[in-house]
């Protein structure tokens, strides 16, 4: 009698292997939508999200996929840019037919996106686009990165509470990214005794900061709020120190790129930014992303990266938990998904800090 039911059961796990061999054979997958910036300005995030994200696909696929399905990501480039973002969006939708879609851009392009999806009612994530209103696009819409006031207020609370600065000048980027950060930041500001004796704009076609420099310089501030992407704050940083201003300059998870230290050189050193990533994190969710990811890339990993990885991992725990292709089903089973992600919320000093400022009121969201 045992010796049936073990014949049995090994005939049943047999059966099971091979439908799920033939759904693979077959070619049957599940599809995740992946929209990033890979070439144009930003072609370097881009790169760096795909990597983390196709890393996570990898491991969802070693581990048996979905039902027996393979996870199939479908990337299309936007350039960063929101008319790109919308045709990728609806061609995802519409012709790839993918069951979730993720935005590894910018906030502006995942914004567009976000509209798109909504209307669609397929469920959409932000991987770390910060602006606030692309959750607000509707209830088809996550995001796993913090909105960009709270890392804004981070940044109040670093210059202000750990450093204890407190004139301080804000060069703020034109744009989602570089707004969200000053408003959280101007927010948060009297709370810490903070002054904002100035602030000036750039656009992020910037590359010379000479008239901002000169102007910073002469408000002889006691600490830099600049908001900023490793391609433009490499050379404000750049320009800022060969112009004598030696006061702290505090960025945020737009530096946190290795290309941002080669741009910006020596002056780079004691930048300090508010990241996601926290590279010296025991935990083994992170350590086993960054040498993964690192040993995948061939370079040191970045903030777009875990995110993007997170991202991927919260969209394939959500369509495991689903179990259907309904959207409405795999949009409440995001709602519920709780995962230890890749990365953890900490500030860094030139990219590897040693110490974290934990800004109140914040979380992963």
């Amino acid at each position: 009698m045992k010796r049936r039911s073990f014949v049995t059961l090994v005939a049943v796990a047999a059966l099971a292997l091979h439908l799920a061999d033939s759904a693979w054979a077959a070619g049957e997958t599940v599809k995740i939508g992946f929209n990033a910036p890979l070439t144009g300005f930003a072609a370097a995030d881009g790169n760096s999200a795909k990597i983390g994200a196709e890393l996570a696909v990898d491991q969802a696929n070693a581990e048996g996929g979905i039902d027996g399905r393979k996870v199939e990501l479908v990337v299309y480039d936007d350039q960063a840019k929101p008319d790109q973002a919308v045709p990728i969006a609806h061609k995802l939708i519409g012709r790839d037919g993918v069951e979730i879609g993720i935005s590894g851009s910018y906030s502006g392009a995942t914004r567009a996106a976000a509209t798109v999806y909504q209307n669609a009612g397929i469920p959409f994530i932000s991987a770390y686009a910060v602006h606030p209103d692309i959750t607000r696009a509707g209830d088809y819409v996550f995001r796993t990165s913090f909105v960009g006031e709270v890392q804004g207020r981070a940044g109040a609370k670093l210059i202000g509470e750990t450093l204890g600065k407190k004139r301080v000048s804000l060069i703020t980027l034109q744009n989602d990214f570089g707004k969200s950060l000053a408003a959280g930041f101007k927010e948060a500001a009297g709370d810490f005794g903070i002054e904002v004796v100035s602030e000036y704009q750039y656009s992020i076609k910037d590359r010379q900061f000479g008239p901002v420099v000169a102007k910073v310089k002469s408000d002889d501030p006691e600490a830099i709020y600049a908001s900023g992407y490793f391609f433009t704050a490499g050379p404000l940083v750049k320009q800022l120190r060969g112009a004598g201003v030696g006061v702290p300059v505090i960025g945020q998870e737009g530096y946190d790129s290795e290309k941002f230290i080669e741009i910006a050189g020596d002056a780079a050193e004691g930048i300090i930014i508010t990241t996601s990533l926290d590279r010296d994190s025991d935990s083994p969710e992170a350590r086993g992303f960054i040498s993964a990811f690192e040993e995948r890339a061939g370079f040191k990993t970045d903030m777009v990266a875990a995110s993007a990885h997170t991202a991927v991992k919260v969209a394939v725990a959500a369509l495991r938990a689903a179990g259907t292709e309904d959207p409405k089903a795999i949009r409440d089973a995001v709602a519920r998904t709780k995962l230890a992600a890749s990365r953890w919320a900490k500030c860094a000093r030139r990219c590897r800090c040693r110490s974290c400022v934990a800004a109140s009121g914040t979380g992963i969201r």
